[in-house]
């Protein structure tokens, strides 16, 4: 990919937080988007240069719509926002070759143990990086307070915070598949990463969630923990993961970190990492068209503050 050069990218999950994100970044490095999701009233399909209404990721016919597409724009790269999207789309990766589309999926196990909560907390403690107690249908070795939440979901949808025994119980009856941990104290944090091929962490903007709505975060500042930094490599290599990721946990008092989850795609919070000066989009386009991404460009500033805002589009 030469310096300056436009390219036609194809980004799913155009609806989201995440991909609206990522569209926004590609315009400003002056690259044309066609942006595709399920929903037909998705925004970013209002967003991008051109748009199509594609099945989700669990119909068989999902990856051979987004080849087609890539095809019919004659598109150069693809970038995915949804998580489950990754798997069949790693699968129909030899079609989306041979029709001149440009990808960087990490690997399939790797994908399967960020969304299923229980492999990642499993695979995180046998690796060594700090996770809380956790068990999986039950409190079992669980000390309380209670986070209650679904194996397999996304941000806070069926989410419980338990503080007796009466309302783990309940909690318990209302989660699908329930993922039992001890309620942290401390703050919350996101970091957006960029992990090598190679497994190596490139580079990882941390930020405080300050105010959250439906999992999205609303606030958030940059901070600086070089602590953090190294157990997040840890983390990264341990999990096998590649490419863009947001990893979010809790830091106490004592400055001692656990991690709660790991998403294999970007986050929702990604414009303020990108205002803090880390261009984690930009590089990741790198590595899919086959350059190395440069860890010099993935330096940001700590203090920056994010207070999110709401945006309309009018049609009709």
């Amino acid at each position: 990919m030469a310096a300056n050069s436009s390219l036609t990218v194809v980004v799913t999950g155009a609806g989201g937080p995440a991909g609206v994100a990522v569209i926004r970044a590609l315009h400003l490095a002056g690259h044309t988007v066609v942006g595709v999701d399920s929903d037909p009233s998705a925004v970013g399909l209002r967003l991008s240069d051109g748009s199509a209404v594609i099945s989700r990721a669990d119909d068989p016919g999902f990856a051979e719509q987004v080849c087609e597409l890539s095809s019919q724009h004659r598109a150069e790269a693809l970038i995915a926002t949804v998580a489950e999207e990754l798997e069949p789309l790693t699968v129909a990766k030899p079609e989306l070759d041979s029709c001149g589309v440009a990808t960087w999926f990490p690997a399939r196990e790797a994908v399967r143990s960020c969304i299923d909560k229980w492999a990642f907390s499993s695979r995180a403690s046998a690796v060594g990086a700090p996770v809380p107690p956790t068990a999986l249908g039950s409190a079992a070795g669980v000390p309380g307070p209670w986070v209650v939440k679904p194996r397999f979901g996304r941000g806070s949808r069926d989410l419980h915070l338990v503080k007796d025994e009466a309302g783990l119980a309940y909690a318990l009856s209302q989660v699908p598949e329930p993922l039992v941990q001890t309620q942290l104290a401390g703050t919350e944090f996101t970091a957006d990463v960029l992990i090598s091929k190679e497994g190596i962490l490139l580079g990882a903007v941390p930020r405080w969630r300050l105010e959250t709505r439906g999992g999205i975060s609303t606030k958030g500042e940059t901070f600086s923990s070089p602590e953090l930094v190294v157990e997040l490599g840890r983390l990264v290599k341990g999990i096998g993961l590649t490419g863009p990721a947001n990893v979010q946990g809790f830091v106490d008092k004592s400055g001692s970190i656990s991690f709660t989850e790991i998403n294999p795609r970007f986050s929702g919070g990604l414009p303020l990492s990108l205002a803090a000066g880390a261009d984690l989009v930009g590089e990741y386009l790198r590595g899919i068209m086959g350059r190395p991404p440069r860890a010099e460009r993935l330096r940001y500033r700590s203090g920056v503050t994010m207070m999110r805002y709401f945006e309309e589009v009018f049609e009709g």
